[in-house]
């Protein structure tokens, strides 16, 4: 059946749905690796796609068998996230995928609330770098949830900043663990990527380009949740 509910509002996640920033982690987490005695391919990276920053580390250290201590973890992980804002210092509006502020324009001149739900602890400082913090009313990010994806935490924090039931939301992910944590809280999930790992998404698109909200409205309240 139909959803009812009108879609009030938009939650995006940052890496890999309104920049790419992905390419400066692997940097910085390959770089712990080699320093560690070991290498990773990007292939590889994919499996750190929307997963927080310990837990990353924890996979990796796994991936070289190596045994640390909670407090080598944390001074490695320290350096790691040293080296990543290193990267992004540099980054600024014309990283911002393409289609992404012309959708943000469009939702925010429709009056509809727009959030930020990100594992990442670094977003409030990627927006401002991009010239983008303005659009968003509720920024919920790694520094704000306790839980990360694929729980539902982030994306229920933004919809109770928002004051929006999660039914009334469209989550924008680009992970699977972001989309199934949008299911898991009952939002509405749209893919951004690839079919073949975001398909059970409510809907899958490649990225803004060619999409607008009318588009995506009426998809989803024809799909319904």
């Amino acid at each position: 059946m139909p959803s009812q509910n009108p879609l009030t509002s938009c939650i995006f996640d940052l890496d890999g749905v309104i920049v790419d920033t992905a390419k400066y982690h692997f940097q910085a987490w390959r770089r712990l690796a080699n320093e560690l005695g070991f290498d990773f391919d990007e292939h590889a990276n994919e499996g750190l796609k929307g997963v927080g920053r310990m837990e990353s580390l924890e996979i990796i250290l796994d991936w070289g068998n190596i045994q640390l201590s909670q407090e080598e973890k944390q001074a490695w992980a320290d350096r790691k996230n040293g080296w990543y804002q290193e990267l992004i210092r540099q980054m600024n509006a014309s990283e911002i995928l393409p289609g992404a502020m012309e959708f943000l324009e469009e939702v925010k001149g429709l009056g509809k609330h727009i959030a930020l739900g990100s594992s990442s602890k670094n977003a409030r400082t990627i927006l401002d770098y991009i010239g983008l913090g303005e659009y968003f009313d509720v920024v919920i990010d790694g520094n704000s949830i306790t839980r990360t994806k694929p729980d539902p935490q982030v994306f229920l924090l933004c919809a109770e900043g928002l004051n929006q039931a999660p039914a009334s939301c469209v989550v924008f992910e680009d992970a699977q663990s972001g989309v199934d944590a949008a299911i898991a809280g009952g939002f509405y999930a749209v893919g951004v990527g690839k079919p073949e790992s975001l398909g059970h998404a409510h809907l899958v698109i490649p990225g803004f380009v060619g999409w607008d909200w009318n588009r995506i409205e009426k998809y989803l309240n024809n799909k319904g949740i």
